[in-house]
């Protein structure tokens, strides 16, 4: 058959698996280049942290979340690499139009083109993984996949941290003069548009693992409704519980290079290499660990490894995210930011492959979908932003970004551990076959 002499070609399988990942590291560096310029943003367009919070948050998640489940749809009808190609040149050119805006209203406009176009690149890459690689071997390539998110942090802040060190303002010939913090946008914006033409070399992949047999029928949105609310459990763990994972990780992501300087003392430059640093290495480590120790208790005999490993890497992520944002000593502080970094991302590998594992082919895209609006929802629209608000309305100090930081991940990562005690004992995998 044609689909067994596709996922034997594994040169192919893996290429694609590089380029994914490259496109969702570049998504991420687009997507979180703000955070690193807080400072320099609030100071020339004369912002407060709640204003910045929605230049992170609502901004970009708002069109987002919108177009996700669409995005999904069209993902299981269509073709999903030129799905990819077109979202990613929408969100470069709304990078490099952040990086021309001189208003919040114009910069809070392309963060919203950001968030939109990469609305396409989670439905796509996991529809596209699940049918280059055959169930029993996605672990690894998902994992490396989903390296993209700290890869692109990582980056991010790196990239960023060397531009402003570089020059406080640059001249461009037609542009002009602009500062440091425009310029950082449109030097990792305009990079999107190669990456683009890359994708275009990826073949279209027989899709697997259908209802029907021949995979030719699309499924309604009922009949989805009803395959989901027949595995509730192993679906509301993953579904509920995530988002409040994703809350810490974003919470993290967005305040502790603001931390490191208002709280520590660091210049920007080395609060972006810092952090970036430890983004990038150890939110790597930790996502290529979770399928280890999933494996583990598999092993052991235990059907919901993966809700464990989610449950166990929450457990020790609280006492270390709260230790970071209230010591004092510096380098305590990095080694508790290392700790939560790692133990924050273990999880999210297995919350893709556990909803790949029990989502048919026609509906992969849409559950992505659904699962971006929900985690991000939660994540990406509240974890900035209610550490924000915490910092502005409760402590009303700006000193206390790490307070905030620790108290709003004191409440989420006890619900997440709820939730995935809840579902387990279904498993984190079920038959696709309808």
């Amino acid at each position: 058959m044609n689909d067994r002499r596709f996922t034997s070609n594994t040169s192919l399988a893996w290429y694609a698996t590089i380029v994914l990942t490259a496109t969702y590291t570049f998504s991420f560096i687009d997507r979180q280049i703000v955070n690193l310029l807080v400072e320099p943003i609030k100071a020339d367009l004369l912002l407060s942290d709640t204003q910045i919070s929605f230049l992170q948050g609502l901004a970009f998640v708002v069109p987002y979340l919108i177009l996700s489940i669409p995005v999904g749809r069209l993902v299981d009808t269509v073709s999903r690499v030129k799905v990819l190609i077109g979202g990613i040149i929408f969100w470069s050119v709304a990078c490099v139009f952040c990086g021309l805006s001189k208003t919040m209203t114009q910069l809070a406009i392309g963060r919203m083109g950001v968030g939109a176009g990469e609305a396409s690149v989670t439905p796509a890459a996991w529809s596209l993984l699940a049918d280059y690689f055959p169930e029993d071997k996605r672990g690894l390539p998902v994992s490396i996949f989903l390296m993209g998110p700290y890869l692109g942090a990582g980056l991010s802040l790196i990239i960023g941290a060397e531009v402003i060190s570089w020059a406080d303002q640059v001249t461009l010939p037609i542009l002009g003069d602009m500062a440091s913090w425009q310029f950082t946008f449109i030097a990792v914006g305009l990079p999107g548009i190669l990456l683009a033409m890359i994708l275009a070399t990826l073949s279209e992949p027989m899709r697997k693992e259908t209802l029907s047999d021949t995979g030719a029928r699309s499924v309604s949105w009922s009949e989805g409704m009803d395959f989901v609310r027949s595995r509730k459990k192993v679906y509301g763990a993953y579904l509920l519980g995530a988002p409040f994972i994703v809350i810490t990780l974003y919470a993290l992501q967005a305040w502790v290079p603001t931390l490191l300087i208002r709280v520590h003392g660091m210049d920007i430059a080395d609060a972006g290499r810092g952090y970036g640093s430890i983004a990038l290495l150890c939110g790597s480590a930790g996502v290529l660990s979770g399928p280890v120790l999933a494996k583990y208790f598999t092993r052991r005999g235990h059907k919901d490894a993966g809700l464990r490993v989610a449950t166990l890497a929450a457990a020790v992520l609280l006492p270390a995210i709260v230790f970071a944002g209230f010591t004092a000593d510096t380098t305590l502080a990095l080694v508790a930011i290392a700790v939560s970094s790692f133990f924050v991302t273990v999880p999210m590998a297995l919350f893709t492959t556990g909803l790949q594992a029990v989502t048919p082919n026609e509906m992969r895209g849409v559950i992505a979908g659904i699962y971006v609006v929900i985690v991000n929802l939660f994540g990406l629209a509240l974890g900035p932003t209610s550490v924000a608000l915490v910092t502005d309305y409760v402590f009303a100090d700006a000193g206390a970004v790490g307070a905030s930081m620790a108290v709003v991940c004191a409440v989420s990562l006890p619900v997440a551990m709820l939730m995935f005690y809840f579902g387990m004992g279904e498993g984190s995998s079920s038959d696709c076959s309808g």
